[in-house]
């Protein structure tokens, strides 16, 4: 992957975005801000969801051991229902790159939207598959909400948790009807919603 002819910054201190957990019904959205460091190069980036697992976890530390700066941004789960999930992931990329401790000169999104932010930045469709850095940060973002969702399924164990990572399977929809919403559910997405209705 190289970076786009069409992006109009070219230096060492640039930071990808991205975020994870946008279609989840339960747990925080997580974004992630990485600036990569030219000079130790990571092989293999991609978008995290085209990538194993075991794959993920490598890369993910690599990225932590490598990048010169990376940080991380939530918006939690009264943000998301408050603000709803564009906006709160918005938010959640502010935190991730207010979080940097190297001062960003130009920050490249994933997707067609770009956060309301002081930082010149560029939206790239298709952004976690074709530039590295926002690779890095799906990565990232990816790996550090799932090892979140790992410590919730460990409380509620029959949601499987640990499996889907809070997204509409079929299993997850399954222990919704039999054992209803937990206090990680967001209660503005429609299954959980509808659910709530039929409670009521």
């Amino acid at each position: 992957m190289t970076y786009s002819s069409s992006i109009p910054y070219q230096g060492i201190y640039v930071a990808g975005v991205d975020e994870a957990g946008r279609g989840a019904l339960a747990g925080d959205v997580i974004a992630a801000a990485v600036i990569l460091n030219p000079k130790k190069p990571i092989e293999n980036l991609d978008d995290s969801k085209k990538i194993s697992k075991k794959k993920r976890e490598f890369l993910y530390n690599e990225i932590k051991l490598n990048a010169l700066d990376f940080g991380i941004g939530r918006a939690n789960i009264k943000e998301i229902e408050e603000l709803n999930i564009l906006n709160a992931s918005m938010l959640a990329m502010k935190r991730a790159v207010d979080s940097l401790s190297i001062k960003v000169e130009y920050v490249l999104i994933d997707g067609d939207k770009t956060p309301d932010w002081k930082y010149p930045s560029t939206s790239i469709i298709n952004g976690d598959s074709l530039v590295p850095c926002i690779s890095a940060a799906s990565i990232i973002a990816k790996v550090y909400r799932d090892l979140e969702m790992m410590k919730i399924s460990s409380k509620y164990p029959s949601y499987g948790f640990d499996k889907h990572n809070g997204y509409p399977t079929r299993k997850h929809k399954e222990m919704l009807l039999s054992d209803g919403i937990t206090e990680f559910h967001r209660k503005t997405y429609s299954p959980v919603k509808q659910l709530i209705k039929k409670i009521r």
